[in-house]
């Protein structure tokens, strides 16, 4: 599968990359989160600003409950695009 780049808010400052069975987002140059194998969002505290909250409300409608620390989104990131 060839990767594909959208931008689902028109925003440049905000990219879903698709490869393969996996879409990953970015705020900017940071990947904010990605999909698991049910196809469902992680997603990251933020740990930025408004405009990156904006990103991962659209993510996840604005659940903050479920957003992982840094460190542990680190790790599932890594896990999940091995």
């Amino acid at each position: 599968m060839t990767p594909t780049i959208e931008h689902p808010t028109h925003q440049m400052n905000f990219a879903i990359v698709t490869t393969n069975e996996r879409k990953y987002a970015f705020s900017y140059s940071t990947c904010v989160a990605v999909t698991n194998a049910d196809g469902r969002w992680v997603v990251r505290e933020n740990d930025w600003g408004p405009t990156t909250g904006k990103h991962l409300n659209w993510l996840d409608d604005g659940n903050k409950m479920l957003r992982l620390p840094g460190g542990v989104f680190e790790e599932v990131l890594l896990k999940l695009a091995a």
